[in-house]
Formats: C-alpha cells, sequence, structure tokens
C-alpha cells in the first residue's frame, strides 16, 4: 500500500474546493453563526498537546457554551472522569477545533482557534446550578467559524437511526478490558444512578 505524502499528489486527487466551501468561513460570530451556536447543545472538543491528540464530547442542557462576544466563547468543565485530557492539552498547546451539532440539522458548525483554561471566581460563579460550579471554564478565542457541508449527515442519517440495540454498555467495555477485574452488569445500574445524582 502506497500513502500520499505531498500536498501536490493529495491535491490531484480532488477537485477544486467550491467558491461558497471558501466564502462561508467568517473570523468572527456574525448573527447566524450566533444564532446556530447558541442554539447547540453538544459539540465534540479537539486539542492536541505533548500526549497526543484528543477529541472529547461536551454536552449541557442548555447552550453547551456562552457567546462573551463575537471572538470569545466560554464552556463550563463539568464533571466527568477527571483524566483531564482536553484540559492537559489546552494547558501545554491550547490549539482548539469545535464541532457543534443540533439534533435535526443537517448542518454543523466548526469552530478552529485558541483555548485557555481559567479557574476565575466569578466565571466559575455564572455557570453555577443546582448548589455546583465547574472546576474551570475553557476560553476559546475564535480564529475562524464556518458551517460543515451537511453530506456526513445525510450519507449517515443519524437524526433518523436508532442503532442502540445490542450494543455493548460501559459495564460490558470494563469487563472486556480488564478481564473481568472491573465492569459487568452491576457497573451498569450502579452507574447510572452515580451519573444522574451527579451531572453538575
Amino acid at each position: 500500500m502506497e500513502f500520499i505524502d505531498r500536498i501536490e499528489g493529495l491535491e490531484a486527487l480532488y477537485g477544486a474546493a467550491s467558491v461558497g466551501s471558501q466564502r462561508k468561513v467568517a473570523q468572527h460570530l456574525t448573527p447566524s453563526y450566533r444564532h446556530w451556536i447558541e442554539a447547540s447543545r453538544f459539540c465534540v472538543v479537539s486539542t492536541v498537546g505533548e500526549g497526543g491528540t484528543d477529541g472529547s464530547p461536551r454536552g449541557d442542557d442548555g447552550p453547551v457554551v456562552r457567546v462573551l462576544d463575537p471572538l470569545t466563547l466560554a464552556m463550563p468543565d463539568w464533571r466527568g472522569n477527571n483524566r483531564l485530557d482536553s484540559l492537559r492539552n489546552i494547558v501545554t498547546d491550547g490549539r482548539i477545533s469545535l464541532i457543534f451539532l443540533v439534533p435535526g440539522s443537517q448542518i454543523m458548525v466548526r469552530v478552529n482557534g485558541q483555548a485557555k483554561l481559567t479557574a476565575d471566581e466569578a466565571l466559575r460563579d455564572s455557570f453555577a446550578r443546582d448548589g455546583a460550579r465547574p472546576a474551570t471554564v475553557i476560553v476559546v478565542r475564535l480564529a475562524e467559524v464556518y458551517a460543515q457541508c451537511s453530506r456526513a449527515v445525510m450519507r449517515s442519517g443519524i437524526w433518523q437511526r436508532d442503532d442502540a440495540a445490542g450494543l455493548p454498555t460501559l459495564g460490558d467495555i470494563l469487563a472486556d478490558v480488564t478481564a473481568g477485574e472491573m465492569g459487568g452488569s452491576d457497573f451498569d445500574v450502579d452507574w447510572e444512578k452515580r451519573s444522574l445524582a451527579a451531572l453538575w
């Protein structure tokens, strides 16, 4: 198998980028991009650091990020597993990409920029809910924002499908990886209860 190792060779395999794909890119949040992002409750965060790359899902029961101004987004870091993969990358590198999704919409919106992590008391307090507040807040300085082509969502039919039946649970995966030392059906029952009790 041969691999492509030159940009010229790559570009020769594809046609030129469409005019629309170039013109849709903005260097700040336009009103329509702001409206779209504020409707999103879920995004995927991609970072890079000394340990490699990381992709992490983020979700909330309202906007997943807060727009501070046309160039700045703030994302509370709610409770998770404390691996801190994305956060370590942000501290050491700062490059970040986000893909925002809205159920039912065929398009996605992408943001590329630089992120910093803060434990600013006032900002953390502004996100407080149900007696909890995020340990930190990710502040993203936007470099570009653009709508992603809808073909991936259209091909997958993701909003019209439910393929979850028969998939391994988290307990099944843990039992598999740890040769039965952890996980199993009891883990799944307890995990759901623990998660629902500690979403924030």
